[in-house]
């Protein structure tokens, strides 16, 4: 049966939390997870102003989609995690950089924005995975 290959070149940085290239074979199903924010099920923000907990919440969120279409963060090829300009990323990673960390870790992308949909909210998580047919 063919894998899902996450790389980590040679050449390119070696890092624990994230790898560089993804091969996902024909045949797997691609699950999108959309934006999630540290919000509760009600639409209210936790840890206002503190960016560790929001980033906590939010991947919390993504699990939780993620479990909806029966995968779960061993079957994310990328996470994308956007920030909002001044939020200190060194926080952010150390609050949830251990649950992304992998033999094969996935592929990261991080951007700082001006500001993010939820009013208040710091962090937004989304994901894209595939996971194989049994």
């Amino acid at each position: 049966m063919e894998q899902i290959r996450k790389l980590r070149p040679a050449g390119l940085v070696n890092s624990p939390v994230f790898s560089h290239v993804a091969i996902v074979p024909p045949g797997a199903t691609t699950i999108y997870v959309g934006g999630q924010n540290a919000v509760d099920g009600t639409g209210q923000l936790i840890g206002a102003g503190d960016a560790a907990t929001q980033a906590t919440k939010a991947l919390g969120n993504a699990k939780l989609a993620l479990a909806a279409a029966s995968a779960g963060f061993q079957d994310v090829v990328q996470w994308n995690v956007l920030l909002v300009e001044g939020t200190d990323v060194i926080s952010v990673y150390g609050a949830i950089g251990e649950q992304l960390a992998a033999t094969e870790p996935p592929l990261v992308s991080a951007a700082f924005v001006a500001k993010l949909g939820v009013p208040g909210a710091l962090v937004e998580i989304s994901a894209v995975a595939a996971v194989l047919p049994d």
